[in-house]
């Protein structure tokens, strides 16, 4: 490679930015394997309960033992050509799908190369005839965020497939005589008779790992879902078989061997270029959620370096609280005035955050301890008066190293990796797990610490660092902060997009040494191809996050929410915690923190209130 620079090296990552009709929005299905037809009524209540990921339209299609149903939000064509469920009888296939292809036109002038024709100017078509052409392989040529159902006609086959990094959501409800599907687990309750009961093995992750419960369980028995990068082919008679299409390498490479330090900035900077300017927009004004660290700054002055025009950024800020500052307005408004963004700075007050939380809970498909939770919720229906699409700096941290359990791993052997990492990551160790969770509730086996122990003995990652990124980026970065963005944004009706999630980058990133991540506090590497490009004021401050100071010291009515949640009569029949930890904690409900500084009532009362508020007796 000698003779060519940096960026011209990593030419591979880059395509051109393009305009796209984008279908985010909801989907649902069922599929009956006992030759009954499928329940029409029960999809249409899954179907109904995705309205706010969906306002622009609805649609629902039967043929005997399945039934598809959708709701639209249209970005830019509302052409009744777009509409889904998508029937293309010439193919003999059915298509529903959320989210965004940001190469169909490619793909589209390839496929028309091909023979293939069109009906409509849609992402969704595009699917469909990929699928024609290709069959399974088709997701190795979508660049996007997806979940999709294909139903072939013919043989009456079901194919249910998801983005490699898990952007887009798909849940399960199966039976031995039908499968249900939806974007949403609570749609999937509307439809009825779902095994409600709670999954011991999902609470003890719940518990360890910030509430997050790896795919493919859900804390409800009855619900499970698709893992990230999976295709699930479901034939008529109910047996079906799953493929893993998709998995980062976090090793180095040959090919990039010769990197020095500004080769890798060079690059990074360029991929990640590429990832923002592929999830442009043409002629709608777009968004971006600022919150005045560098990931966020980095996507905005990206956007503004490529031409996005309209470009509005949104802050949000709450009232301190226990001593704590509830915004970062100073950074994000410094970032809005070096690029002239319409900038919006949203300051919530009291009245409004309590409601909020409710309403946050019930957006969620399964419940979520972060605080973040309720600021994205609220900021995200501000923000979905002013515009339909927004970009976000989610995941950066996770694939770049950036948080600060990654550093003591640094010069641990690679076997004692998965050790390491639960010491410093785990919310909770095995053995004090039984002075929190009531016996009857109890594992007989440390499920958190075998599952991270399989995680880390996979290959494909060569340092203890790599270990624990691979496991972030694959694992605690879908269930958590993309689930949150996708949960709280749609809840309005509004579109996130991820560019640091983008799989180039993120396979391109997962090669760079480990040392390159970490330097500079974290993300190192990031921070450095960014000097020049956003304020240098962005760069050196201490990293901030974003700050609900009333949920992270928990006193007055949002005190006694928690406090009536895990004292309400259906928590004390379920009996998931200790009584005495449970009282202990509300008698002290700010002192006792998880290793990473959660609130550990709230961790408790987040989930009662999330269940409660399901409808979960």
């Amino acid at each position: 490679m000698a003779g060519h620079s940096a960026a011209q090296r990593a030419t591979k990552w880059a395509t051109q930015p393009e305009a796209e009709e984008s279908e985010m929005c909801g989907l649902a299905g069922e599929f009956r394997f006992d030759g009954q037809s499928a329940d029409i009524a029960a999809l249409a209540r899954m179907t109904s309960c995705l309205v706010h990921r969906g306002p622009d339209g609805d649609g629902l299609w039967a043929h005997g033992p399945v039934a598809l149903g959708h709701r639209r939000l249209s970005i830019i064509d509302l052409s009744t050509a777009g509409s889904q469920p998508m029937v293309d009888a010439a193919l003999g296939l059915t298509v529903a799908f959320n989210g965004c292809i940001y190469n169909f036109r490619d793909l589209r002038a390839e496929l028309a190369g091909k023979g293939y024709t069109f009906f409509s100017s849609s992402d969704t078509e595009v699917i469909g005839k990929a699928y024609a052409e290709w069959g399974m392989d088709c997701v190795d040529h979508f660049l996007g965020m997806f979940a999709f159902a294909i139903l072939e006609r013919e043989s009456g086959r079901l194919v249910l497939a998801r983005d490699r990094l898990g952007i887009k959501p798909l849940y399960l409800d199966e039976t031995g005589d039908r499968i249900r599907f939806a974007s949403t687990l609570p749609a999937l309750l509307a439809g009825g008779g779902t095994d409600t009961s709670i999954d011991r093995e999902a609470l003890a992750y719940y518990m360890t790992f910030h509430s997050v419960v790896p795919a493919p369980l859900t804390i409800l028995t009855g619900v499970r879902k698709l893992p990230p990068a999976t295709i699930r082919v479901i034939e008529p008679d109910g047996r079906s078989t799953e493929r893993v299409y998709w998995s980062p390498d976090f090793s180095r490479d040959d090919e990039y061997a010769g990197f020095d330090e500004r080769d890798w900035q060079d690059a990074v900077i360029q991929s990640l270029r590429t990832a923002v300017e592929r999830r442009m927009v043409a002629d709608v004004p777009v968004g971006v959620l600022l919150s005045g660290g560098i990931d966020s700054s980095l996507v905005v002055a990206l956007l503004a370096e490529a031409g996005q025009t309209d470009l509005r950024t949104f802050s949000i800020g709450f009232e301190s609280a226990g001593g704590e500052s509830g915004d970062e307005f100073e950074y994000s408004t410094l970032v809005a005035d070096r690029f002239a963004t319409d900038h919006h700075r949203i300051t919530i007050d009291s009245a409004r955050l309590l409601p909020g939380i409710d309403g946050a809970i019930a957006a969620m498909s399964e419940p979520m301890v972060s605080h973040d939770c309720v600021a994205f919720y609220l900021l995200s229906e501000d923000v979905s008066q002013s515009v339909k699409v927004v970009q976000s700096g989610q995941g950066a941290d996770e694939v770049l190293g950036g948080y600060d359990w990654y550093p003591p791993l640094a010069d641990v052997p690679r076997g004692d990796a998965a050790e390491a990492y639960a010491r410093v990551f785990f919310d909770r160790r095995w053995a004090a797990m039984s002075s929190v969770l009531s016996r009857d509730w109890m594992l007989g086996h440390d499920a958190p610490s075998e599952f991270i122990a399989r995680r880390f003995a996979e290959p494909g990652a060569e340092t203890s660092v790599d270990a624990a990124l691979r496991n972030d980026t694959t694992v605690m970065l879908v269930d958590d902060p993309v689930k949150r963005v996708d949960n709280m944004t749609m809840a309005w009706g509004l579109e996130a997009r991820v560019p640091f999630l983008d799989h180039e980058f993120v396979e391109l990133v997962g090669r760079i040494p480990p040392h390159l991540k970490l330097a500079d506090g974290g993300k190192g590497v990031l921070k450095a191809a960014s000097r020049g490009i956003v304020p240098d004021e962005i760069i050196d401050r201490t990293k901030g996050y974003f700050p609900v100071p009333a949920i992270r010291q928990l006193e007055g009515p949002y005190l006694e929410k928690v406090r009536d949640a895990l004292t309400d009569p259906a928590a004390r029949a379920r009996g998931l915690f200790d009584g005495a930890e449970v009282e202990r904690l509300l008698a002290s409900p700010n002192e006792t923190r998880t290793t990473l500084g959660s609130n550990a009532l709230w961790q408790l009362g987040l989930l009662e209130l999330w269940l409660q508020k399901q409808g979960i007796r």
